[in-house]
């Protein structure tokens, strides 16, 4: 291997870190908000309307935290995960809130 193979490979992984990155940003980002929001929403006490247009509010602060963090951790990767286990933990905060209240 030639030291233009390895810059060249090394070029190519850096392309894919940041392609990971801009994944993690914008598509996860705004799942892991909107995931979020629907379970700030549905913790919130109040009307259900107020509690909703809080939780949007909540959540657009969330979404551009998200982006920064997809280019602050240290790999692409570990972007792509944290946002998965974000947005799993506001799944299942979500999900066991409908399945003890009995509604959406």
């Amino acid at each position: 291997m030639t030291a233009g193979d390895a810059h060249a490979r090394a070029r190519w992984a850096r392309r894919g870190d940041i392609a990971l990155r801009v994944v993690a940003a914008v598509p996860l980002g705004y799942a892991t908000a909107s995931l979020w929001a629907m379970a700030i929403a549905r913790l919130l006490p109040g009307d259900r309307a107020e509690a909703s247009v809080t939780a949007a509010l909540i959540a657009l602060v969330l979404c551009a935290i998200a982006a920064m963090w997809a280019f602050a951790a240290r790999s692409g990767w570990r972007a792509i995960w944290t946002q998965v286990v974000a947005s799993g933990v506001a799944a299942v905060i979500a999900w066991v809130s409908i399945d003890a209240t009995g509604r959406l």
